[in-house]
């Protein structure tokens, strides 16, 4: 990844765009990256819709945090937002503008890789203008007693992330991951998949949700002992070839980067709606438990120290 000495502001410096499927909606979609100006952060243009409404990547336009992160502004709403934020703000991009025809940006592999090499593709310029940080004074925390869930920030020079997580799996276990600098994002994080356990793909599906999933784009998680017969009737409500069932572990583990990589991804993710403060953080922050909502809420605390020195 190209490094830079100074800490102006960047962008790209070329368009580029690329195709693939909406995880929950099922439908293809082009997205396409564009160099933008300083200080306008990242937006998102529903080029599908007349007059072609932006949407600003920014926590308050979050409407939805249920399995992915959904903004709305101008009557115009795209989902999903998570894996491709993470892979903006990890390439130390701060403005881009973000062309969409649909609702919710592609899955591609389930993981930010893709979009990493797609921006690095266009090629990262410095701006004229300086970087604005958030430098985390105090500890900022959100806590769930429901989920378990806390997040903490705590004073620190760079930015940091420490994760763990726990689902009572037999299979997974307690996981953790940590990011020292965003340097390490491309090779370490970026490539991590998005995980889901096969108990619940089928009430995923009755839900509308997941239309575009399958072994490509995310690891199954297989927890409970499954007949022959029950595999194969999973496979067929998502149109899927048979394949031999081997029992509890994870389907499709030759497509793992990492023994660790959920916790990974949901670093990966936890990155992606911080980028949602619209300024980039100086702090350590240690997760456990995350989530896409308690992601935002702790986004949400954040801010509102960010207004404090405005």
């Amino acid at each position: 990844m190209q490094q830079y000495m100074s800490d102006k502001q960047r962008t790209i410096k070329k368009d580029v765009s690329l195709k693939g499927t909406g995880l929950h909606t099922g439908k293809d979609v082009k997205i396409t990256f564009k160099p933008a100006n300083e200080n306008t952060g990242y937006t998102f243009r529903r080029t599908d819709i007349e007059n072609q409404p932006e949407i600003k990547a920014i926590v308050d336009n979050v409407v939805g945090t249920s399995r992915s992160t959904v903004l709305q502004q101008n009557g115009a709403s795209v989902a999903t937002v998570e894996h491709v934020l993470s892979a903006i703000y990890g390439l130390g991009i701060d403005n881009l503008i973000i062309e969409i025809d649909g609702p919710e940006t592609p899955i591609l592999d389930g993981s930010s890789k893709i979009y990493v090499e797609k921006l690095i593709e266009a090629g990262i310029k410095e701006q004229n203008d300086n970087r604005k940080y958030f430098v985390v004074k105090n500890n900022i925390s959100f806590t769930d007693s429901d989920t378990g869930t806390q997040i903490t920030a705590y004073p620190a020079e760079e930015l940091s992330l420490n994760v763990m997580i726990d689902y009572n799996s037999t299979v997974m276990g307690e996981q953790h991951a940590s990011l020292v600098s965003l340097s390490e994002y491309q090779n370490e994080i970026a490539p991590c998949k998005t995980f889901v356990f096969l108990k619940e793909l089928e009430v995923l599906l009755k839900n509308n949700q997941i239309k575009g999933g399958d072994l490509s784009n995310a690891l199954v998680i297989v927890e409970k002992e499954f007949t022959q017969k029950e595999f194969d009737r999973i496979a067929d409500l998502f149109h899927k070839d048979h394949q031999k069932y081997h029992g509890r572990g994870i389907l499709n583990e030759q497509d793992m980067t990492f023994p660790n990589e959920p916790a990974r991804h949901k670093l990966l993710d936890l990155l992606g709606d911080m980028a949602l403060v619209g300024m980039r953080v100086k702090g350590k922050i240690f997760a456990s438990k995350p989530g896409h909502f308690s992601n935002i809420q702790f986004v949400k605390k954040i801010c509102k120290e960010v207004k404090k020195m405005q």
